[in-house]
């Protein structure tokens, strides 16, 4: 609970309306999309400025609150959930587009704007922001850059870091820094824009952010190739990229995944193959003709049983469509998803996959994996039930098992959906023990009195590594 004085000094600085310490407010934001996470925090807050974020960020290092920064709580790591109780300051308020630049292709934008809203908006101006999570429905720009969120448009395009070139952001002592700005170089000191790029806020709460956008592609193509084989698939990924064809998207469902989808979309997918690949080239037209023509010669050469070419931009956005829903597709099937993320070279899909699916034997748990095929990115997806603490604690020894087994092909424990409360305990194993104290260094430097989103990053003891026998 807050101390009286706390919370008046925060509603005279955002008003009655805009701080609330009702139950229902408490509740709502004790949580975000992570299963089997929660924890209440004190005070939940609605700032409308940077200013109003700068004074309540002194008013909360006067008094040692904690606070948590959140935008819509999709977040799958834990990162929004107010482990160490404090204040929650939601961002929905500040939600603005700001400027959009086209004499110099930028946009800046307030950290509240919801990603498909902004998406939308500069594509009706004639102009591309290409980073897509499947989230973007429902979460915001500040999400994804505190997350440095992925998508489907990753491989070609990149993630959300290769398109933020400046930040305004609040210091824990409320203090207003900007970094970067409208420009294609800048080498002054350190890159704190990157630095800050996936901080999960723990170093500071952004309030604004600008955007590079880039000239929409002029056309695109959508098609299927589907496998009875998965390391046709598999090999059919590493030909595409050794034939220097980089496709907008490349996507990889599995076998569970295709199943559980067509029931969920109702897309005559092909139930029976081990493996489907979505693939989408965009660009001038004869290039996007000339490389789903190779390909299609590609996908043939590794045996695919199946390619289909969309007909209309229709078919193509619901094969899209349907990639994008697999996570609420099976989230049906039982109470508890709990969706992760591993990384691995492009070169070891199959090999993961395979592991993927013998740990999950081996642990007797349900685990369907799709993916960002062309980037590495695969989606390990438990279905269970969080009220099973038997089944449950199968899936979390499962899953400490996919990591090492990430780690071990060349990879890492998260491609885009961040370390937060979940991975904390697995970073050790990606970066090692100098990395883990060169981390808490930039902590302390930003936030000395551990005020911003405490207990996510760096967990209080890591997890012992699996020894893990294959083969």
């Amino acid at each position: 609970m807050l101390k009286p004085e706390v919370s008046s000094k925060l509603r005279a600085i955002v008003g009655d309306r805009y701080f609330r310490e009702d139950r229902e407010a408490l509740v709502a934001h004790s949580y975000d999309g992570t299963p089997m996470l929660q924890s209440l925090p004190d005070g939940v807050i609605y700032p409308s400025s940077t200013e109003e974020v700068s004074a309540v960020m002194k008013v909360l290092q006067e008094f040692r609150v904690p606070v948590v920064s959140r935008g819509s709580g999709s977040n799958l790591c834990g990162g929004t959930v107010p482990v160490q109780g404090g204040v929650v300051m939601v961002m929905h308020r500040m939600n603005r587009i700001v400027e959009v630049d086209e004499e110099n292709l930028t946009a800046t934008v307030q950290p509240g704007i919801i990603t498909a809203d902004f998406i939308q908006h500069i594509e009706n101006l004639g102009l591309f922001y290409p980073p897509d999570p499947s989230s973007m429905k429902i979460s915001t720009i500040g999400g994804n850059i505190a997350e440095c969120s992925g998508g489907l448009r990753g491989l070609k395009y990149g993630t959300t870091k290769d398109y933020v070139i400046g930040l305004e952001a609040v210091l824990a002592n409320g203090s207003v820094i900007r970094t970067g700005g409208k420009l294609m170089k800048d080498v002054a000191g350190y890159d704190l824009t990157k630095l800050l790029v996936g901080s999960e806020g723990t170093l500071a709460i952004i309030t604004e952010a600008t955007l590079k956008l880039i000239p929409p592609p002029k056309t695109k193509k959508t098609m299927l190739a589907m496998y009875r084989d998965l390391y046709g698939a598999a090999r059919t990924v590493s030909r595409i990229i050794e034939s220097k064809i980089i496709p907008a998207t490349l996507e990889f469902m599995d076998n569970p995944t295709i199943r559980v989808v067509d029931d969920y979309a109702r897309l005559g997918l092909p139930r029976d193959m081990e493996a489907i690949l979505l693939i989408e080239q965009d660009g001038d037209p004869e290039s996007v003709e000339r490389d789903i023509a190779r390909i299609q010669d590609i996908c043939r050469l590794e045996q695919a049983d199946r390619v289909e070419v969309a007909e209309s931009r229709e078919e193509a956005e619901r094969l899209l469509t349907a990639r994008r829903s697999a996570f609420t597709a099976l989230a049906r099937l039982r109470p508890t998803t709990i969706l992760e993320d591993a990384t691995v070279p492009r070169s070891r899909i199959a090999d993961m996959v395979l592991r993927i699916n013998e740990i999950a034997q081996k642990y007797n748990v349900t685990i369907a994996t799709f993916g960002h095929a062309g980037d590495g990115n695969l989606h390990p997806t438990a279905t269970t039930d969080a009220r099973d603490a038997e089944e449950i604690h199968r899936v979390e020894e499962a899953f400490a098992e996919i990591f090492e087994a990430s780690i071990e092909l060349g990879g890492t424990i998260t491609g885009e959906h961040g370390v937060g409360l979940v991975k904390a305990p697995y970073l050790e194993w990606k970066v090692g023990e100098p990395g883990i104290e060169v981390m808490r260094g930039i902590k302390a430097a930003f936030d000395p009195h551990n005020l911003l989103n405490p207990g996510k990053m760096f967990a209080k003891s890591s997890k012992k590594r699996v020894v893990l026998q294959h083969g």
